[in-house]
């Protein structure tokens, strides 16, 4: 029984350690090249658009929630549906407004990281290709005459 649960233990240390190998792995290739000017300040405007991308669609969500209330509390037809609607509808409407003030803050967090990569991208110095100068035209040669 005890060499069984030492095996066991040992496949699940190694799955673990592979899996922990090939995440690091992973973070690697996703990281940005340290050496490349301003690529701290690109992957935060990456990182900011994706975020951005994410709250639109929370918010788009509780939008169309709001929409849906809105509907159910014109289709209620009691006293007692009317109320619930309408309670269904103030939550979705709180929801929203918290929906959109976040994406605001996003907005306003992806202006600062676009703002901070010009500012590092006008500080680096840009490196001009060297500029090829044209062969110097050589004279045609000339080939005397030959005679017959």
């Amino acid at each position: 029984m005890g060499h069984i649960t030492r095996t066991l233990a040992a496949t699940a240390a190694g799955i673990v350690l592979s899996a922990g190998l090939a995440g690091s792995a992973l973070a690697d290739e996703t990281t940005p090249d340290p050496a490349a000017p301003c690529a701290e300040q690109t992957a935060q405007v990456e990182k900011a658009e994706e975020a951005l991308a994410r709250v639109t669609a929370v918010f788009e969500r509780s939008h169309a929630t709001v929409v849906d209330a809105q509907a159910a509390v014109a289709a209620a037809k009691t006293p007692r549906e009317r109320a619930a609607a309408k309670n269904l509808l103030r939550k979705a409407q709180a929801a929203e407004v918290k929906a959109l003030k976040t994406k605001k803050a996003q907005q306003q967090r992806l202006a600062k990281a676009e703002e901070r990569l010009a500012t590092c991208l006008a500080t680096v110095p840009v490196e001009e290709p060297p500029v090829e100068e044209p062969p110097a035209e050589e004279p045609p040669v000339v080939e005397p005459p030959v005679a017959a």
